[in-house]
């Protein structure tokens, strides 16, 4: 069955709060997606007193056909999510710390982002219109593998001892000693 791909762009929005300690001047939490949004560069969207919320990025969801499993388990979770991956910004000069790098719905994919601990990973809500593509691809091209179970070669590997013990031991009995010196008196 040939590899199917589909893209969407996905926008990314971010909300900056003051921070909570004096290390901490701002605190960064990706809260929302926009489905198909167009591109922005820290956009600002809305402002509360000093909460201010961006459109930080547009970038690109794609869905396999060969993920349709990671994409069931999400879909299949309590509240649906979107794994979005922040990395630091390289740039000396920015006056934004992060920069967005990856989005994806795959529930195997964001949990080794979450385990690698590189960046900010956040995890929000899939939006109905999101869930609703992403059902469709998934009946569309999901292909149920059965499970097989390894079973292991009926070859005996306990016959020849191979190998085994120090080849300095001359003796037979005990070929797992170690080798001692000659002490001279």
């Amino acid at each position: 069955m040939p590899l199917v791909h589909e893209t969407m762009p996905l926008g990314v929005v971010v909300r900056r709060t003051p921070g909570v300690t004096r290390w901490a001047r701002w605190a960064w939490k990706v809260v929302a997606v926009l489905p198909g949004a167009g591109p922005a560069d820290w956009r600002e969207l809305r402002r509360e007193a000093d909460a201010v919320e961006y459109h930080a990025a547009t970038l690109t969801l794609d869905l396999y056909s060969s993920d349709t499993e990671g994409y069931q388990v999400n879909l299949g979770s309590t509240v649906p999510g979107v794994t979005v991956v922040l990395r630091d910004n390289t740039d000396p000069g920015a006056r934004i710390p992060w920069r967005p790098a990856f989005v994806t719905v795959s529930a195997y994919e964001g949990q080794d982002y979450l385990d690698s601990g590189d960046g900010l990973v956040e995890l929000v809500p899939m939006p109905a219109g999101l869930i609703a593509w992403v059902q469709a691809f998934v009946d569309a091209h999901h292909v149920e593998e059965p499970f097989v179970k390894r079973k292991r070669d009926r070859q005996r590997v306990d016959l020849v001892e191979d190998g085994k013990g120090d080849p300095r031991v001359r003796q037979l009995a005990d070929v797992f000693r170690a080798p001692t010196t000659r002490r001279s008196v």
